[in-house]
């Protein structure tokens, strides 16, 4: 029994210390480093973003009172979500005559390309900067020794950037073709019966698109994020310590050469102006004159033989 029962102790404590191994190995003090912050922001709108327009589903209708002796009244609720093929959104809109009572139509649009890549986006974001972060607080080490690491980080960034730029503003301009395709007035527009005199039409209740709206924000917050950070990334990169290397070289250089000249100067200013004495001095010591000719000083006192 008690080997048994030390067995399945040492079984239960080998998971919680490879868990607090990992815990203990991963750097929380990156996290208040610019690189590490931004990423966690990063990964939050990501999943915002991708899931407040994956998530969104709303109604359009519109009320159809015919002009027959029943007086039918007959209420149409179309319910559409992501995402958004709206020409594969049916309802039945009902005729006012004996010989059939409905037919079915459909929305209108196909609006499911900007809302894909938007959402795609969105995940393929969530799952990059949660890998990151792995890397930042758990290999930091490997990724400051490693060049690769930075570079590879720094293209994808940019690369981030532009395409949460094109995923916005494209899902920006979808959202509005599709605020204009749900509307009430756009469904009575498209029915038939509300065009002759056998019916009366009156639109429904308009959809509410804040959540929609919402991810369009979340777009361009993740777009200034990721621009944002191309500047932190780039600093890790060898891109950056070579800009600064040079820089420093091109200081130095003039900088040693002009207080050298400078030193010179004021050495060559310190010294004392020679007399009468000192020259006639050296022109002794220099006696007899190795080279034709008096030195110049004996020639001026008449010493010359």
């Amino acid at each position: 029994m008690s080997s048994t029962e030390s067995s399945s102790r040492t079984a239960d404590k080998s998971p919680r210390q490879q868990v607090d191994r990992l815990l203990v190995g991963l750097r929380w003090r990156r996290l208040e480093e610019p690189l590490g912050f931004i990423k966690v922001l990063q990964w939050l709108f990501a999943i915002f973003a991708f899931g407040s327009c994956g998530s969104y589903s709303g109604e359009t209708g519109a009320t159809v009172r015919c002009n027959n002796e029943a007086k039918d009244v007959s209420s149409i609720i179309v319910a559409f979500g992501y995402p958004f093929r709206l020409n594969r959104v049916q309802y039945e809109m009902p005729l006012c005559d004996e010989e059939s009572t409905s037919k079915t139509m459909h929305l209108m649009g196909d609006f499911s390309a900007p809302a894909e890549f938007f959402v795609t986006l969105g995940i393929f974001s969530f799952f990059y900067t949660m890998a990151a972060l792995v890397i930042y607080l758990r290999f930091h080490k490997l990724y400051t020794e490693n060049r690769r690491f930075p570079l590879v980080d720094f293209c994808v960034t940019v690369s981030f950037t532009f395409f949460w730029l094109v995923a916005a503003a494209a899902w920006g301009k979808g959202l509005t073709d599709i605020k204009g395709a749900t509307r009430p007035s756009s469904l009575t527009a498209a029915m038939s019966v509300c065009h002759g005199e056998e019916a009366v039409c009156s639109a429904g209740a308009t959809p509410s698109m804040g959540l929609a709206n919402i991810s369009v924000l979340f777009g361009f917050i993740n777009f200034f994020l990721w621009a944002g950070n191309c500047w932190f990334v780039f600093k890790e990169t060898p891109w950056h310590g070579q800009g600064q290397e040079q820089d420093q070289d091109q200081g130095q250089g003039p900088s040693q050469e002009s207080a050298a000249e400078q030193g010179a100067v004021e050495k060559h200013a310190h010294l004392p102006a020679p007399t009468l004495f000192d020259l006639l001095r050296s022109d002794v010591a220099s006696w007899p004159p190795a080279q034709e000719g008096a030195p110049a000083s004996w020639r001026r006192h008449g010493l010359e033989g």
